[in-house]
């Protein structure tokens, strides 16, 4: 591999160095903002050295973490693409993604990316290598999205450990405002609204205190993220606020028999919520033959997104002239199997199972 490049060496960003350097994946050059961090970045292992400037920092590489704050990511990646050449696949690590893509997306080298791993602390001094082991990964390619580099994109986040998942930009935005986003909407009103009688309590209550955990939290990161995803989050609240509706009418009818069937169904869905995704069963293969165009690789791997199919693999295999070529596919169970094998023949491709293994 000709290298990787990190712009910007913090938490995230160090992570992936960190990961990409111990699995020998690198070599790892990174770029940050202010100069006098460069020295830290290097003893840290984050990086094998720190370019003076971005553009250096992507040259020669054949990929680009762009791990800034969301409100940066744009001009960030765009200047990263403008200094890159056509095998280099940019992306980025931010929380939401739609008004991004809608920017970058036609540019075949650029992939938006989320990874779902994070820690309380900051900064480079708390990365680790294994940060991403086993957490999801969200990747969204586009109908311009190169099939080649979107492969070594996410065969480079299976490497370090993660589970590359494919994913429409605006179904990203929309579930990150559901899980994420809103409970900090929510946290914020709950400290907002004056905390009646708290001050009898002595102290915070643990409830309180566990629902309002999140409140506050980095100012000017949070800004940016509800700035960029205004449209899902403000939908969002509006489902809320007519749930805490639903909730008001059914604790205000003071019938208990009603209240606890409200209250199971909230341990219900909780439950739902709970439960751990597993990778059980044999894994089995799937070989789809398509057409060499772009956009064809984004398409499968985001209506097996949508089907609720995870990839364990990938690989592609062109053909000689360069007209078609296979894609294989690898996926756990024989459910998994089945429904990507309905998927995929019914974009109208070209598919085979192999058996278990």
């Amino acid at each position: 591999m000709a290298g990787v490049a990190v712009i910007g060496v913090g938490l995230i960003g160090g992570s992936i160095g960190l990961a990409a350097r111990e699995r020998g994946l690198g070599p790892v050059t990174g770029w940050v903002r202010d100069p006098s961090r460069a020295d830290r970045c290097v003893e840290s292992g984050a990086v094998d050295r720190v370019a003076p400037t971005l553009e250096e920092a992507v040259e020669g590489a054949e990929l680009v973490f762009c791990c800034v704050s969301v409100g940066a990511i744009a001009e960030v990646a765009a200047r990263a693409l403008e200094a890159s050449g056509e095998e280099t696949v940019v992306t980025d690590v931010g929380s939401t993604k739609q008004e991004l893509v809608a920017r970058l997306g036609s540019d075949p080298r650029f992939i938006g990316g989320h990874p779902l791993a994070g820690a309380e602390t900051a900064g480079v001094d708390s990365a680790r290598a294994d940060l991403y082991d086993d957490s999801r990964w969200f990747l969204t390619p586009t109908s311009s999205t190169s099939g080649v580099l979107y492969d070594r994109l996410q065969r480079f986040i299976q490497a370090i450990g993660a589970r590359p998942v494919a994913i429409d930009a605006v179904e990203h935005d929309r579930a990150m405002a559901a899980v994420s986003h809103l409970p900090h909407v929510l946290a914020n009103t709950l400290v907002g609204q004056g905390l009646p009688g708290s001050e009898r309590l002595g102290a915070v209550a643990p409830s309180l205190r566990d629902a309002t955990r999140v409140a506050g939290s980095n100012p000017a990161i949070w800004a940016e993220i509800f700035a960029t995803n205004h449209e899902a989050v403000t939908e969002a609240i509006g489902g809320a606020i007519e749930s805490l509706e639903r909730a008001r009418d059914v604790i205000g009818s003071a019938d208990p028999d009603r209240i606890a069937s409200w209250q199971r169904e909230a341990s219900e869905w909780r439950s739902a919520l709970s439960e751990i995704e597993t990778m059980a069963g044999a894994t089995h293969r799937l070989t789809i033959l398509v057409p060499n165009r772009p956009g064809v690789l984004a398409q499968i791997a985001l209506a097996l997104g949508e089907a609720g199919v995870n990839i364990a693999d990938m690989s592609l295999d062109p053909a000689p002239d360069m007209s078609s070529g296979a894609i294989s596919i690898w996926v756990a169970g024989q459910d998994q199997a089945d429904r990507a094998v309905e998927c995929v023949t019914g974009l109208g491709h070209r598919v085979t199972l192999d058996g278990g293994a």
